[in-house]
C-alpha cells in the first residue's frame, strides 16, 4: 500500500474542494488521495470516484465519513460501495468510530480516526483504530487548538502505529517536521485548494495565493464549529469578521460556508499561486528529498503494513 508513495503526503479531504480529479491526480502524482464522501448526498458520484481511482491504481485513496455513516440515509448504500470495491483507506471523524472499525475491517480495510484532543485519541485508540490522524492548529476548515510540538508527541506516547499530522503545513519542511515530531504521515489541505484540480471557485485558490498568516480568522460563527476562514471571503459577503459571536449564525441570504465563505489554513502564507498537482508533488518530493533519507520513513510505513497483516 505505502510503497507506491513518492513522499509521506496525504491530501485531505476537504468540502467542495474535493473533487475526482484532485484525488485522481494526487493519487497518480504519488500521495494519499483524500476525499470527503460524507459530503455527497448521491450515490453516483460517490459510485463514480471509487470506480475512478480503482481504475488508476497509484497511491492508495482514503475516504473520509462521519463516524455515523450507518445512520444517514444513504449511509448504508456508502459502506456496500466501499466494501464492494475493497476501499483500503477510510478516515472517520466527529464521532465515535467503533461501527465503522467492524465493518472497515470486515472487508479488508483499515480505518484512521480524526482527532483534535488527547482525549478523543484515547476513545479512538480503545475503539481499535488502525491509525490517528491528529488535527493541530493552523489547520483549515474545521480546526484544532492545540500545538503539533506538543499534541503529536503526546499522541505518540499513548500509540505506535499509524500518525498522521495536519495542521498549518505546506512545504518539505512542514512534511518533514512532521517525522521529527514522531508522526508518520503529513497532511496537507490548503494547499492542494490552490490547485485547478480542486473544485472550488477560481476565486477560492486567488485569495488562498494572495493572503497572509495574518489574514485568517478562527470562527464558529459558520457552522457551529471552529474554523478557520480567509478574512476577505468573510467580507465579501457582508460579514464583519471582527464581529463574529462564538456561535452559529445564520448566514446571508444565498451564501454558504466552504462554497462562499472560503476556508484556509495558517498555511497560506506559504503558497504564492496555484500550481498543478503533479507538479506540486514533484516539486515537494526534490525537496523533501534533500531534507530527509527515503529510507527512514519507508521502513517505517513497510512496518506498520507487517503489523496491519
Amino acid at each position: 500500500m505505502f510503497e507506491t508513495l513518492a513522499l509521506p503526503l496525504m491530501c485531505a479531504p476537504m468540502s467542495f474542494a474535493s473533487s475526482v480529479p484532485l484525488a485522481v491526480a494526487c493519487c497518480t502524482a504519488g500521495v494519499l488521495g483524500g476525499w470527503q464522501g460524507g459530503r455527497i448526498t448521491h450515490l453516483e458520484p460517490f459510485a463514480r470516484y471509487l470506480e475512478a481511482l480503482q481504475e488508476i491504481g497509484g497511491a492508495p485513496p482514503i475516504v473520509n465519513l462521519p463516524a455515523r455513516i450507518a445512520t444517514d440515509p444513504d449511509g448504508e448504500a456508502k459502506l456496500a460501495l466501499l466494501e464492494r470495491a475493497q476501499a483500503p483507506l477510510v478516515l472517520s471523524s466527529v464521532g465515535d468510530p467503533a461501527m465503522l472499525v467492524g465493518r472497515v475491517h470486515g472487508w479488508g480495510g483499515r480505518i484512521i480516526q480524526d482527532v483534535t484532543t488527547l482525549r478523543h485519541a484515547e476513545k479512538a485508540i480503545a475503539a481499535g483504530v488502525d491509525g490517528l490522524m491528529v488535527t493541530c492548529a493552523g489547520a483549515g476548515g474545521q480546526t484544532g487548538f492545540l500545538s503539533p510540538f506538543a499534541f503529536v508527541p503526546a499522541v505518540r506516547r499513548r500509540w505506535e502505529g499509524l500518525l498522521i499530522v495536519g495542521g498549518g503545513i505546506a512545504d518539505a519542511r512542514g512534511i518533514a517536521s512532521v517525522l521529527a515530531l514522531g508522526g508518520d504521515i503529513a497532511c496537507m489541505g490548503t494547499r492542494f485548494i490552490a490547485t485547478p484540480e480542486s473544485a472550488v471557485a477560481a476565486t477560492h485558490r486567488e485569495m488562498i495565493a494572495n493572503a497572509s498568516i495574518d489574514g485568517i480568522v478562527v470562527s464558529a460563527a459558520m457552522n457551529g464549529v471552529p474554523g478557520n476562514w480567509i478574512r476577505e471571503s468573510l467580507i465579501a459577503v457582508g460579514l464583519d469578521p471582527a464581529a463574529l459571536p462564538d456561535h452559529r449564525i445564520e448566514m446571508p441570504e444565498g451564501v454558504r460556508p466552504w462554497r462562499d465563505i472560503y476556508s484556509a489554513g495558517h498555511s497560506v502564507g506559504l503558497i504564492d499561486g496555484v500550481e498543478a498537482v503533479r507538479d506540486l508533488v514533484a516539486r515537494l518530493r526534490n525537496e523533501f528529498d534533500a531534507l530527509v533519507p527515503s529510507a527512514g520513513w519507508r521502513t517505517r510505513l513497510a512496518a506498520i503494513e507487517t503489523e496491519w497483516r
